[in-house]
C-alpha cells in the first residue's frame, strides 16, 4: 500500500471533527466535500452562511452533511468568546475585544479546537502562514512537555521515475528560522513521532549538515553534532544519526563509503536540516525538479492538531491535509 493510501485509510477508519476555517474559498470547499463524500472525516465549515451555502451549491453538496460555522450567528460564539476572554485576558483581552476576536474564522475556528467543539483544524489557503500559525498558539497552545512547536513536509516518493519510494519527512521547512542545538533537538525527536504516526513505520532520523562524520569543521556543524547528542539522550530508543550529507542518509552505497559506521546505512526516512533556509529550498528541489509530492507544512507540538495550507494550495492538497489532520487527531 502507498504510504498515502496508508494514511488515507486510516482517516477513513477513524473519522474526525474537522474545522476549516476558510470555508468560503472555493479550493476549500471542493477538498472539503470530497473528504466528507469519501468517509475521512466530519467536516465543518467555518464563514459566512449564505457564501459557504453557495460554494456547496457550486461543488453539487446539497446532502447536508457538511456542518457550517457562521462567527456572526453561531450558537457557539458567545461561549467561545467567554472562553477565548479567559484564556487572553493577561494578556490585556477584554469581554469586547474577544467577542469581536471571534468574528475572526481563523481564532473561531481553532477555539472550537480548544474547545473540543472540533478535533482538529485547517486552514492557509488564504491566510499566511504568520497568521494561522499565531492563532493557533495563542489558542490551542503547546502539548504539555513541548517547548518548541515546529513543523515538516511529508514528501511522497511515489512516482515510477523514483528509485526509492514511500513517506518522507522533511523538517523544519516552514516555521523555526534557525534552531539552536537543543531546538534542532526537539524538532528530530518530534518529527520522529510524527513519522511514524502517520506512516505506520519506524523513523530512522538523520542530521543533516554539510559535512559527514567530522568531514568539516565549523561552529554550525558543530550544532548539529550537538543537537545529535541531545536527541540521543532525550529519545535513546529512537534511531538518530548526525551530522550527515543528505547523500549519505539517502544513498546506502554513499553511505557505506563516507560513514560505514552509520546505523542508518542509507536508509533515513526523516531528515532533520539544521535551519529554515536550507529545509525550504530543500522541500521545494525535491519537489519541483525531483517530481515529490509535498504534503505541508504540517505543525507538531501543539497541544491538539492545526495545519497550515499553503497559499498556491489546490483542492487536492486541502483533501490530504484534512486526512493528515484526521490521522494526527487520532494520535494525540
Amino acid at each position: 500500500m502507498k504510504p498515502l493510501d496508508r494514511i488515507l485509510e486510516a482517516a477513513k477508519a477513524a473519522p474526525r471533527r474537522i474545522v476549516l476555517a476558510e470555508g468560503e474559498d472555493p479550493r476549500i470547499v471542493e477538498g472539503a466535500v470530497r473528504a466528507a463524500r469519501e468517509g475521512l472525516a466530519k467536516i465543518i465549515l467555518v464563514g459566512r452562511r449564505a457564501m459557504v451555502e453557495a460554494r456547496l451549491a457550486e461543488a453539487g453538496e446539497t446532502s447536508g452533511r457538511i456542518r457550517i460555522e457562521d462567527p456572526a450567528t453561531s450558537v457557539l460564539t458567545a461561549r467561545l468568546a467567554q472562553a477565548y476572554h479567559t484564556l487572553r485576558a493577561g494578556k490585556g483581552i477584554d469581554a469586547e475585544a474577544a467577542a469581536e476576536a471571534l468574528r475572526a474564522p481563523l481564532v473561531f475556528a481553532a477555539m472550537m479546537v480548544r474547545e473540543g467543539e472540533a478535533d482538529g483544524t485547517v486552514a492557509g489557503a488564504v491566510a499566511t502562514t504568520a497568521d494561522t500559525v499565531r492563532a493557533a498558539l495563542q489558542t490551542i497552545g503547546r502539548a504539555p512537555g513541548v517547548s518548541l512547536v515546529s513543523s515538516f513536509f511529508l514528501m511522497m516518493l511515489c512516482a515510477p521515475h523514483h528509485v526509492k519510494k514511500g513517506a518522507f519527512v522533511f523538517s523544519d521547512c516552514g516555521l523555526v528560522v534557525d534552531p539552536d542545538a537543543a531546538g534542532l533537538a526537539d524538532i528530530a525527536i518530534a518529527s520522529a513521532r510524527s513519522y511514524e504516526a502517520l506512516a505506520g513505520l519506524p523513523a530512522k532520523v538523520a542530521m543533516l549538515s554539510f559535512s559527514t562524520a567530522g568531514s568539516a569543521v565549523h561552529e554550525r556543524v558543530s550544532k548539529v553534532t550537538e543537537a545529535t547528542r541531545l536527541a540521543h539522550e532525550a529519545a535513546p530508543d529512537l534511531v538518530i544519526d548526525g551530522e550527515l550529507q543528505f547523500d549519505t542518509a539517502f544513498v546506502e552505497a554513499v553511505s557505506a563509503a563516507k560513514a560505514p559506521h552509520s546505523e542508518l546505512h542509507g536508509q533515513a526516512n526523516v531528515f532533520v536540516f539544521p535551519n529554515l533556509d536550507a529545509a525550504n529550498i530543500g522541500y521545494k528541489i525535491a519537489q519541483r525538479i525531483g517530481g515529490a509530492s509535498a504534503i505541508g507544512p504540517i505543525l507538531q507540538g501543539l497541544a491538539k492538531p492545526a495545519n497550515d495550507l499553503s497559499r498556491g494550495c489546490n483542492a487536492n492538497d486541502v483533501f490530504h491535509m484534512i486526512a493528515v489532520t484526521v490521522v494526527q487527531a487520532g494520535a494525540v
